[in-house]
């Protein structure tokens, strides 16, 4: 898994809800000292504002710039913060990206509809399932073009979450590290 002199600082991001018990953010964090999970105010109920605050201090107390790994809302929270922080960060691992437009948006999370279309300021990764009931693989070609992501589809795993029977999510894990990989090697450069 990532450490070691290349990255030392990995900020979890959760979507709604905080990443629970089964989800592969919670048994990364735990497994990982490099890991820690950024705080906002609410997990159940959403504010732009908030998040993009609580992701600010987390990055903010990073001594390096730090490999965000955000999951479903998060995503859009991403989006969002590097529009308004000038705040250095390695790169973005972003699992699930969800649309907004769809049905299945939550409404509490409706602040965070209307992500910036534009390319990120730092390399970005978006993982996504075939049968994600939050947003399709469809959308998740559409974000990777506007925000210049490299997309890795995985096959049909639903929201990638706890309830899709992931456990550590060995496959994740190994995106990440190649990822992160990635990002060393072009730091170099």
């Amino acid at each position: 898994m990532i450490r070691g002199k290349d990255m030392k600082d990995i900020i979890i991001l959760p979507g709604i809800g905080g990443s629970g018990e089964a989800h592969w953010q919670t048994r990364w964090e735990r497994s990982n000292p490099y890991m820690r999970r950024f705080q906002p105010t609410n997990w159940e109920k959403p504010d732009l504002a908030d998040w993009i605050s609580a992701l600010e201090r987390a990055v903010g107390a990073s001594t390096t710039p730090p490999l965000l790994v955000a999951h479903s809302l998060a995503c859009l929270l991403v989006a969002h913060w590097q529009q308004v922080s000038s705040l250095a960060v390695a790169g973005a691992f972003l699992v699930a990206v969800p649309d907004p437009q769809s049905a299945s948006f939550p409404k509490e999370a409706a602040g965070f509809a209307d992500p910036p279309s534009q390319r990120m300021r730092f390399p970005t990764l978006i993982i996504a399932s075939g049968d994600d009931p939050f947003g399709t693989l469809d959308h998740a070609h559409a974000r990777a073009d506007l925000w210049g992501s490299g997309l890795v589809a995985i096959g049909p795993f639903g929201h990638i979450n706890g309830q899709s029977g992931l456990e550590d999510w060995g496959q994740g894990k190994a995106l990440l590290t190649a990822f992160s990989a990635g990002l060393a090697r072009s730091d170099r450069a």
